[in-house]
């Protein structure tokens, strides 16, 4: 029988890691693929993520993560979740390089657990995007992937399009490679070292102290059905399965596991020798009791809490509305300063600024996949990270919607390429004193030419006079706030004609 549940717990152990090593490799190949084929046939794989499933409304995945949580205990974050995973790979670095049987238990931290995850929730409510992106999980990882591991991913190809072009060879094409903020540059570095730290001396400390998702996660997996279990009778008290468990919820002394922060990373059973450990079902289970940081009157507290964030989250899950988008082509032109925009410009398909301020968690997948490099993140404080457009390196193509098939928040509502080209995100304005024709005496008519609604007109400069150079005049009704004429305008350092985001989108 002691072989039978150790064959069985290697199995579990190995099966879990095989899906976790492949979950990772999906979602940072996401990140990393600029050109955007991989999401037509795994970007299902961010969708399934938690935050952005609930912001979307996808209640059947928000349902189906919670099952599997009750069921299973806290599998989405050690299988599902790419941060967690990075975290375990990062673990088991340490591991080859440090003692192998380090880590200890310790009590929740559940002040600052609930905290956290209550100042999560406000922070979702009051709209406040960047503290959100900043905690997130899903989000936190891929900006450290889009804006750490991206830049060389493509360096990297462009070496390989150099040498296939040598060889006479369309195998590779050259990207651009630029960094879009500093700012968020920055923010990715500082969450890099954080989790790499925490990490490497103490496994899933951030899973289960700093991470909103995990702590709500956790309700659930106190109460999950098949678990790790501490038969008492069998146990030894050779501590093998604390000092093996990343998560440092495993209380080899009173023979218990603190259920609310174990990621079922099943490591526990392949450590321990006497077959006192085993996944089984609660239910059938007698020595089995979950430790909670109970009052002494044997109240949860944190039960109570957690009823009360659960109300606001529910508040939160209000809010959605429509979809549509925009039109364009590519143009790279250097040295272009960002103008002064009263209004940013969010995408075709965000519906409105606050709509899309609301529902994106500042993952960057859009930007990770916009070949014309109009998507940058913001550089706003309240929506630092949360990513809007700008057209110095290029313009929104007619023919483009991959941020719209790729977000998996519902921040950028899927459209087609027809209704693309009927959102006005934005119109033209005209500067006067930038235009080429009146400041240098040259004619001109790059905005009118290349404008793909024919919202751009040139007249004469005098009126009456047919001999005068001509200027640009913008019909606001046409214009959809492409950014073709802001982006292929020949003056600098500012254009002579930019785009004004509009706050709520609307259908020509």
């Amino acid at each position: 029988m002691t072989n039978i549940y150790g064959f069985y717990s290697i199995m579990l152990r190995r099966v879990r890691r095989m899906l976790a090593v492949a979950a990772a490799v999906i979602v940072t190949f996401l990140f990393l693929d600029f050109t955007g084929t991989l999401h037509a046939w795994l970007g299902w794989m961010a969708k399934i993520q938690f935050l952005p499933a609930f912001l979307a409304l996808h209640v059947g995945i928000v349902i189906a993560l919670v099952l599997l949580t009750v069921l299973l205990g806290r599998v989405y974050c050690s299988v599902i979740c790419p941060l967690g995973v990075f975290q375990d790979f990062i673990a088991w670095l340490s591991k080859k390089r440090r003692r192998k049987n380090r880590y200890s238990f310790s009590p929740a931290v559940s002040w600052l657990r609930y905290s956290v995850l209550a100042l999560f929730v406000l922070a979702m409510l009051g709209g406040v995007g960047s503290f959100v992106a900043l905690l997130e999980p899903y989000s936190a990882y891929g900006r450290i992937v889009s804006n750490l591991f991206a830049p060389v991913y493509q360096w990297g190809n462009n070496g390989l399009a150099y040498l296939a072009e040598r060889a006479d060879s369309y195998a590779f094409y050259e990207t651009d490679v630029w960094v879009r903020s500093w700012l968020v540059f920055g923010v990715a570095a500082v969450t890099l070292v954080v989790i790499v730290l925490l990490a490497w001396r103490n496994g899933r400390t951030y899973c289960n102290t700093v991470c909103p998702v995990g702590t709500l996660l956790g309700f659930f997996s106190r109460y999950s059905l098949f678990r790790p279990v501490i038969r008492a009778e069998g146990c030894v008290s050779c501590s093998l399965c604390a000092r093996q468990c990343k998560a440092s919820c495993i209380d080899y002394k009173n023979h218990k596991i603190d259920y609310s922060r174990c990621v079922a990373c099943m490591d526990c059973l392949d450590a321990c020798k006497h077959d006192a450990i085993r996944f089984g079902n609660r239910l059938k289970e007698a020595d089995t009791k979950d430790i909670h940081d109970t009052a002494d009157d044997g109240v949860d507290p944190t039960r109570r809490k957690f009823f009360s964030l659960v109300a606001l989250l529910t508040a939160g899950m209000t809010l959605k509305a429509q979809e549509k988008k925009v039109d364009g082509g590519l143009a790279v032109i250097e040295d272009k300063k960002v103008p002064e925009r009263a209004m940013a410009i969010v995408p075709p398909g965000a519906v409105s600024a606050r709509h899309f301020a609301q529902h994106c968690t500042g993952c960057q997948l859009c930007v990770s996949v916009c070949e014309n490099q109009v998507l940058r993140p913001s550089m706003d404080w309240q929506k630092l990270m949360q990513p809007e457009m700008s057209y110095e390196r290029g313009y929104c193509r007619p023919e483009c919607t991959k941020c719209a098939d790729v977000c998996p928040a519902g921040a950028i509502r899927p459209i087609t390429v027809a209704e693309k080209s009927a959102i006005q995100i934005g119109h033209a304005v005209w500067v006067k004193a930038n235009c080429i024709p009146l400041t240098d005496g040259v004619s001109c008519g790059n905005c009118a030419r290349h404008c793909p609604g024919g919202a751009i007109q040139m007249v004469n400069s005098v009126p009456g006079d047919g001999h005068s150079l001509k200027i640009p005049v913008v019909n606001e009704e046409r214009c959809i706030g492409c950014g073709a004429c802001e982006n292929l305008c020949p003056a600098r350092p500012f254009s002579a004609i930019y785009v004004e985001g509009h706050e709520v989108h609307r259908v020509l």
